[in-house]
């Protein structure tokens, strides 16, 4: 099996448990800052949760990028040709794009939480940033290809 075999699957699968770890963290935020809760270790765990799955799908998305994608091996070889293409310009400049503002902003969300100096502070910031970078990924996912490349 190839590179791309083993990583594509590998950065579908984690896609959704980054969508679901994004989901948690800005619902536990949300819910939060509404009900006037209490900054937990439950927040600060799904924070870091976001953010870690986040890196993990990067990391994913980087080796894909630069190693392993026939597109973005193609991409590379004939640039201009690439821009004309659609999935090649998708995968090439605008997902990867997207991601890493994803991930900027979940960042930034966890950092401005953690550093924020009372419970509705973090919550504002986890909420507001999280809600960014949910945004950002949401619009990066290529809703256009198969939910899951590997079945069917």
């Amino acid at each position: 099996m190839s590179l791309y075999g083993i990583v594509l699957p590998l950065h579908s699968i984690v896609r959704w448990l980054v969508v679901i770890a994004a989901l948690a963290a800005l619902g536990r935020a949300v819910y939060a800052l509404v009900s006037k809760k209490e900054w937990t270790d439950l927040d600060n765990r799904l924070g870091m949760l976001y953010t870690m799955s986040m890196d993990i799908q990067l990391l994913a998305g980087i080796i894909l990028y630069f190693f392993a994608s026939p597109l973005t091996t193609a991409m590379f070889s004939n640039f201009s040709a690439a821009m004309k293409n659609s999935d090649a310009r998708f995968f090439g400049m605008e997902h990867i794009f997207m991601m890493v503002v994803a991930v900027v902003l979940a960042h930034v969300g966890r950092a401005l939480s953690r550093k924020a100096q009372n419970a509705p502070a973090k919550h504002r910031a986890a909420a507001i940033w999280f809600g960014l970078s949910l945004l950002a990924l949401l619009a990066g996912i290529p809703w256009f290809r198969p939910l899951l490349p590997f079945i069917g």
